[in-house]
């Protein structure tokens, strides 16, 4: 089984909702249409760091994309908010949650970083069959992605 592990840095960053529009020209509709992310400028910004890294990590392990079934693990640092801190703004307060029960939901998350290493680790997010997503608050933010290739019987 092969196994491609690294280490992305920076805040992690949902997929937003998808929304399609049809385009009209003079009124008429032209058979086209564009999809829009809303996911913003935070987002696009997390899977070009993703990309980046994976794109890397690829390239280190002298491997081309996957192109069968895959095991998944994300494992997301999330930054703690400053009401976590004590005035000092090092100490934790006590009682400072350890999971980051707020949102983005790790679904949402998992879904901008599955896209963002689609054709730099793998041909399609649809070859994910087993997957596991974690999160909660690190002083070290980012996210763990570790990939395994699973073999066919």
């Amino acid at each position: 089984m092969t196994e491609l592990r690294f280490f992305v840095t920076g805040i992690p960053s949902p997929g937003g909702s998808k929304s399609a529009f049809c385009l009209k020209k003079d009124g008429v509709y032209t058979g086209r249409a564009v999809v829009v992310d809303a996911g913003g400028e935070k987002t696009k910004q997390w899977r070009q760091a993703v990309a980046a890294t994976a794109f890397t990590a690829m390239q280190n392990a002298n491997r081309a994309p996957l192109t069968g079934a895959i095991e998944f693990e994300m494992i997301f640092q999330m930054p703690r908010p400053k009401s976590h801190y004590r005035s000092d703004g090092v100490t934790l307060r006590p009682g400072a949650p350890s999971y980051h029960v707020i949102r983005p939901d790790c679904l949402k998350l998992a879904r901008s970083t599955e896209d963002a290493m689609s054709a730099i680790c793998y041909s399609d997010d649809c070859q994910i069959v087993k997957e596991t997503i974690e999160k909660f608050y690190s002083d070290q933010v980012g996210a763990w992605i570790v990939i395994r290739e699973l073999r066919q019987n």
